[in-house]
């Protein structure tokens, strides 16, 4: 979004978090997101675009590939993937329709992969003693396929004690207002050190509820409201470099 930059020392933010969750272990509580914060769901995107394709009759559209999504412009991806702006107005109406019925499933989510050095970091966070809470607006519904994704990348998996996996659980409740009613049973696992969302709503909420944490701004893709994430809230692109690397997170004191 316009006026928002990337802030220059990612390795500095990463390994900060990790030294506040090693000071308030075993109490401590790291938040994380799903959707363009740990996981890239661009490859689903792409795959719900490829099956209206084969459904439409639409041979152009089988090469769509995630880079042709940014943002949530279902139409420009049609465009990007090859169709013509005739095709694209003829075709996006019906588009729509068949991506709401398979974006927010299980059978489509197994699709999504992680964001750059995600699944390292999350490990890393558990390693340093913090309780990890996974919180989305993804419905219930979406739980089983979700759970298989952070499975098979190396995610640390939902366990009674120590990590929570917090989903929206009605079709009433919009993300910010299922947000709010997260932050209260988040809070109940202790307290929050670090917190980390691509929403600039959900991160500036996130910063004036917990003022004492490190609430970290994903600058990937969002909702496209035109709300700036608050001066104090630092952006990072992703969670690299990988651990090992020079500057990594296993750099930490």
């Amino acid at each position: 979004m316009p006026g928002r930059a990337r802030t220059a020392d990612q390795p500095g933010i990463l390994r900060d978090a990790l030294a506040r969750m090693r000071a308030a272990a075993p109490r401590g509580v790291a938040v994380f997101d799903l959707d363009s914060t740990l996981l890239d769901n661009r490859p689903r995107q792409a795959r719900i675009l490829q099956d209206y394709g084969r459904a439409a009759g639409l041979p152009a559209l089988l090469g769509a590939r995630p880079e042709h999504w940014e943002g949530w412009d279902l139409a420009a991806a049609m465009g990007r993937a090859g169709l013509s702006p005739a095709e694209v107005r003829r075709h996006a109406p019906r588009f729509r329709r068949f991506w709401a019925g398979r974006f927010f499933t299980s059978a489509f989510c197994r699709f999504d992969v992680p964001l750059p050095g995600a699944p390292e970091f999350v490990r890393a966070a558990a390693a340093a003693g913090a309780r990890i809470a996974y919180v989305s607006g993804r419905p219930r519904e979406m739980e089983e396929g979700t759970l298989e994704v952070l499975g098979r990348h190396g995610f640390p998996l939902p366990e009674r004690e120590r990590t929570a996996f917090l989903l929206n659980p009605g079709p009433d409740l919009d993300d910010t207002a299922w947000k709010a009613l997260a932050r209260a049973e988040v809070e109940r696992l202790g307290p929050v050190v670090a917190a980390f969302d691509n929403e600039p709503a959900h991160v500036n909420a996130y910063a004036r509820a917990w003022p004492e944490a490190l609430c970290v701004h994903l600058d990937t893709d969002d909702s496209g409201r035109p709300i700036e994430v608050l001066p104090q809230v630092p952006s990072i692109a992703d969670f690299g470099p990988p651990l090992g690397a020079a500057g990594s997170h296993a750099a930490a004191p």
